[in-house]
């Protein structure tokens, strides 16, 4: 079957547009197709600084025959209606139409067929309203098309199209097609300097062979292979060590067609400054890779950058012209380190007085006391020194008015801990500048230094309470405050260093710090449900139920997050056992039982059964298994030890089983069927004491 080859040639598409947009071609192109009766074998988007470019294989040469059946008016009907049925239907008669029988009367059908169009033609057809309508983030218009109505919106000017359609042992056709004067045809260009001129293309084999020796690498995978694998050995060759970069490996990929890496340097002296900061500086600025020396692990004076061409002196005019370039970024950087260093950390602090958090929430310097004072309370919870505790809140924010992390955000944290260390202060101090904003996502680091974990919970704390007191919570996929963020961090720091921190107690002690009418309660309770709902989030990406935190967390009071984890364990281990299956099952049927007899009698059956009124052996041995599990249930709660609970339940199971298989609930007389549904009821109770059954799914 015949294949497609489609490149849209422009100037320089920025390299974080390219991978999108790449998938955007290749699922407008193949969704139409689909849509079309043209299903194909496969597909494949491409994308280099100067083009997109598509190759969809396996396309039928024409669309499938199509029938389709129209149904008309009643037979007898108005002979406006008979007409309108005919033109529409294209029938010359009713004689061409057949009779289908309804209760409701018989109506005229007609079978329309409509023949499948050459494939060739479809693609011609639906290509340039693809292209007119391409979701760019950014587009323009340029030349004298842009005076035009309808004119073209592209990324960046577009110059060319390619787009041939053919069997492989064919000669293809152009699909021919124009938009705003650029028709498609079979001619692109090689690389902007090393190889510019024309050149002609037939199929996609033969498009990228053809771009190879034009000194293009299409795929932009093949281009990050050869730039990494060519940084490696080019450091390895001096003796250092690449510092790999995935998010700047994908973006200098993009700025390239024809990847040549070579190494440059800088001075010495620049490697007084923190390796953080030069990385940041040559990263930022010039797009280039550090290396290291991997005895110390320390950045030495050497980087790495990727040109665009093979340069005929070698490439040292490139590489001197980003040593000249790097060279003021660095003394930049050396400038505002070591100004920075000049003035303490807690001198900075009064300029916060004048900064606002947020206008109900007051300012950072409001901020900073506050985090203080919470840090304080819960560094005895989590094992943490007290002053070393307000100390660390007290200067945790104070390089957000540095120099460096004005010319670098990024750096915000690991730039406190090099002032703190500077300034003589603990190392735990000085750590937590840097911890306390972690987590900041699924796989970030958690802090461990207790002194961090309690500034990092602090800090987050103060921020979820703060904006839910305000009202400010995250609604659908918005959450301009990071809170569901700052809410997986207070669990993910709980959970991993097996803290007993309860939530209520802790958002209480948070509301207490701020200026603000809120209803301590209904917020410490609405927080705690969304703690519920982070939570499920992140057991379900371990690969835990969610139904089962929903079933502890509805038993009420449930608060203490580490507990609630290890309850939600146990659990998980106990419903993957028989015993566990079947006491839910058994449980489940108790509830529905209940629930439709509630239901009828328009009450509840809640109360102590009545031990004289049991008739029959099942009766009894259930009543007395219940009162045994509920007992050593709850006593292995109490004590903490999930999993002896859990064995406790289990013990529930037989009892359960035999009730069901001999005893008739509903019996004829009223005083023992009641009897019965209370004992039902006990079972719930019982099984509640570790969780709510009910809310397991299954």
């Amino acid at each position: 079957m015949p294949d497609l080859l489609l490149e849209l040639f422009s100037e320089e598409i920025p390299a974080r547009m390219q991978g999108k947009a790449a998938d955007d071609l290749r699922r407008m192109v193949t969704d139409k197709l689909v849509a079309e009766g043209l299903v194909y074998e496969g597909a494949k988007a491409f994308a280099t600084p100067r083009r997109l470019a598509l190759t969809v294989h396996g396309i039928p040469a024409r669309q499938p025959d199509l029938k389709t059946e129209r149904r008309g008016p009643k037979i007898g009907a108005p002979d406006a209606a008979v007409q309108g049925f005919l033109k529409a239907t294209g029938l010359k008669s009713l004689d061409e139409a057949t009779i289908q029988k309804d209760p409701k009367g018989d109506f005229y059908i007609a079978l329309i067929e409509k023949p499948g169009r050459p494939a060739i033609d479809v693609i011609a057809e639906m290509l340039p309203v693809i292209i007119r309508t391409f979701p760019w983030p950014k587009s323009m218009r340029w030349g004298a098309r842009s005076a035009k109505s309808g004119s073209l919106s592209w990324v960046r000017p577009l110059h060319a199209i390619t787009a041939t359609f053919g069997l492989e042992t064919e000669e293809p056709d152009v699909v021919k097609f124009s938009i705003d004067g650029i028709g498609a045809g079979q001619t692109t260009y090689g690389h902007r300097f090393m190889a510019p001129g024309a050149i002609s293309v037939r199929r996609f084999e033969d498009y990228e062979a053809k771009l190879k020796a034009a000194k293009v690498i299409l795929d932009p995978q093949a281009r990050k292979d050869i730039i990494l694998e060519d940084a490696k050995e080019l450091a390895f060759a001096q003796g250092l060590e690449l510092v790999e970069d995935q998010v700047l490996l994908d973006e200098v990929s993009g700025l390239v067609e024809w990847p040549v890496v070579m190494m440059g340097s800088f001075e010495q002296e620049f490697l007084a400054i923190p390796d953080e900061v030069i990385r940041a500086t040559i990263r930022n600025n010039q797009k280039c890779f550090v290396v290291r020396d991997p005895k110390t692990g320390k950045l030495t004076n050497k980087f790495v950058l990727t040109a665009n061409l093979e340069a005929t002196d070698g490439g040292k005019t490139i590489v001197a012209g980003n040593e000249r370039v790097i060279r003021p970024r660095l003394s930049d950087a050396k400038f505002f380190y070591e100004t920075d260093l000049k003035t303490r950390l807690e001198d900075r602090l009064p300029k916060f007085e004048q900064i606002v958090f947020h206008e109900k929430l007051g300012t950072q310097a409001e901020r900073i006391r506050r985090i203080e004072r919470l840090a304080a309370e819960i560094a005895p919870l989590v094992g943490a020194d007290v002053e070393k505790a307000k100390r660390a809140a007290h200067l945790a924010k104070a390089d957000l008015l540095t120099e460096v992390i004005g010319e670098f955000p990024e750096l915000q944290g690991l730039m406190g801990k090099y002032y703190a260390l500077a300034q003589g202060e603990d190392a735990s101090v000085a750590a937590a500048s840097e911890e306390h904003w972690k987590p900041q996502g699924p796989t970030d680091r958690v802090p461990t230094d207790p002194v961090s974990v309690a500034v990092a919970l602090a800090d987050k704390l103060d921020t979820l309470v703060g904006f839910w007191a305000i009202d400010e919570k995250p609604t659908g996929s918005k959450d301009p405050y990071a809170l569901r963020r700052a809410a997986l961090g207070v669990i993910r720091l709980i959970v991993e260093n097996t803290l007993r921190l309860p939530i209520v107690k802790a958002a209480r002690s948070a509301l207490a710090g701020l200026s603000v009418n809120a209803d301590s309660e209904k917020l410490s309770n609405d927080l705690l449900a969304f703690f519920a709902d982070r939570l499920k989030v992140q057991l379900r990406e371990q690969g835990a139920r969610h139904d089962l935190v929903d079933a502890v967390f509805s038993l009420g009071g449930q608060d203490d997050l580490l507990l609630v984890v290890r309850r939600v364990e146990a659990l998980g281990k106990f419903l993957d056992t028989d015993d566990g299956k079947n006491l839910l099952a058994g449980t489940k049927r108790a509830s529905n039982i209940l629930a439709i007899e509630e239901k009828k009698d328009k009450r509840t059956f809640d109360g102590v059964p009545d031990a004289a009124l049991y008739m029959l052996d099942e009766e009894k041995a259930l009543a007395k298994a219940i009162d045994q599990v509920k007992s050593d249930a709850s006593a292995a709660v109490a004590k903490e030890e999930f999993a002896a609970a859990m064995s406790a339940m289990a013990k529930l199971r037989p009892a359960v089983d035999a009730f069901f298989d001999n005893v008739k609930v509903n019996d004829d007389d009223p005083k023992v069927r009641e009897n019965r549904l209370k004992l039902l009821n006990e079972i719930r109770a019982a099984t509640r004491a570790v969780a709510d059954f009910s809310r397991i799914e299954g």
